[in-house]
């Protein structure tokens, strides 16, 4: 058996529904719309969030905080993910965690401290966590923190 040769079986399709033609059929006359109204009309009917009229539940809601426009948002790598990655390489920069893609050029790098340093590693990243820096420190290595 092909991909090509793969079809659905006659009796799974459901046949499309024809309406407006004739009372025998079903479906006849207002063609299953009911008598006028809104929604007898053609593109009639009433958006899915509509309430009625009453005061809609995003408008009946406070408005509530602001977004921060100066914020700074950081990837969160583990030290064991980037040695993962970088298997036996002492020194590692950030456009070294850039081209692995382990996170978007131009990112904010912050390393945190899961994870096994077994060797003395260099590591650069815009932050770095507490346990991150004791981790690399306590095995020889150093850490570059950059601005940014």
């Amino acid at each position: 058996m092909r991909l090509h040769e793969i079809y659905p079986f006659p009796e799974e399709r459901k046949n499309r529904k024809r309406v407006g033609r004739g009372g025998g059929s079903g479906t006849g006359g207002t063609s299953g719309k009911g008598h006028k109204g809104q929604n007898a009309r053609s593109g009639g009917g009433v958006p899915a969030w509509f309430e009625g009229g009453q005061m809609p539940l995003a408008r009946r809601l406070p408005k509530r905080g602001f977004k921060n426009p100066f914020r700074e948002e950081y990837v969160a790598l583990n030290v064991g993910q980037i040695l993962g990655a970088f298997e036996g390489k002492t020194e590692i920069s950030l456009e070294d965690i850039y081209e692995r893609g382990l996170c978007k050029r131009g990112a904010l790098v912050k390393v945190l401290g899961m994870g096994e340093v077994s060797a003395a590693v260099t590591i650069e990243a815009h932050r770095f966590s507490a346990s991150a820096t004791d981790k690399i420190t306590k095995a020889g290595g150093t850490v570059k923190a950059l601005e940014g």
